[in-house]
């Protein structure tokens, strides 16, 4: 069955009024609206001109197993259950897995979507395969969808900044598609980023920074310091030059206000 909540959705991204949407669609307010509300299942036509006027694929609509059980919330349930099985508490789960309390505690609420390597690193603490919390086909579409929500992006969105359909996103995010080299560099150039940060290991990643400074090393390896990093990937050349200036602005003030003490 078709899931209004999601036509409901896109339309409001999109900032469209259920008057404008209907008018797009060449259907009545009403019966738009009883098809939001669930309370209406509509023809295979009616649903090919909602995908149409909202530039999005058929699929788009209807709900998918693979998709609910990837979102944030789902798979803190997951390990929330997984741990209650093993008689933990998150203290003692943060404990093994070298990570804080909190972040435990804000993964199991779907606050946030953790790295790869903290998904494996709660795997062993809990002497599970990392596949028992994410299904490793879906680990491409993991990383898509967790930089793509950082950078605050729809499936749409990215889908227009790679120039590929926003259906084949959503299918490539719930691990039932496997993106192609070609695809995969269209998706990271939308996200300004290089394709190999999407299939290399993450322990491959993190062996770059063996030869640095431990104190630097665990500074960047800190999931918020490399999610910031990432943001600052995709800046423009005016941005970056931006950044800097004023990190270079606010040291100076600094020395200046000491040097005054």
């Amino acid at each position: 069955m078709i899931d209004g909540r999601l036509i409901r959705s896109l339309r409001k991204k999109r900032n469209m009024s259920l008057q404008e949407l209907a008018r797009r669609s060449d259907l009545s307010v009403s019966y738009l609206s009883e098809i939001e509300r669930g309370k209406k299942e509509p023809a295979l036509e009616t649903i090919e001109k909602l995908a149409a006027a909202l530039n999005v694929s058929k699929e788009s609509f209807f709900p998918q197993a693979d998709t609910i059980a990837s979102t944030p919330t789902v798979l803190g349930e997951k390990i929330a259950l997984l741990r209650q099985k093993k008689g933990i508490s998150q203290s003692e789960l943060a404990e093994r897995a070298g990570i804080s309390a909190a972040y435990i505690c804000h993964i199991e609420k779907g606050k946030v979507v953790p790295a790869v390597s903290t998904l494996r690193a709660i795997a062993r603490a809990l002497d599970v395969c990392t596949d028992d919390i994410i299904s490793s086909a879906s680990h491409v579409g993991y990383k898509i969808k967790k930089i793509r929500r950082e950078r605050k992006l729809t499936q749409a969105e990215l889908a227009a900044k790679a120039g590929v359909s926003t259906g084949l996103i959503g299918q490539i995010e719930s691990g039932r598609v496997e993106p192609s080299i070609k695809t995969l560099e269209k998706i990271a150039s939308a996200l300004s980023l290089s394709p190999c940060y999407f299939v290399a290991d993450e322990d491959d990643i993190s062996s770059l920074f063996k030869p640095m400074n431990p104190a630097i090393k665990e500074l960047l390896l800190d999931p918020r310091v490399r999610s910031v990093l990432e943001l600052v990937a995709d800046c423009t050349e005016e941005e970056f030059s931006f950044i800097l200036k004023f990190i270079q602005l606010y040291k100076e003030h600094c020395k200046s206000s000491f040097g005054s003490d």
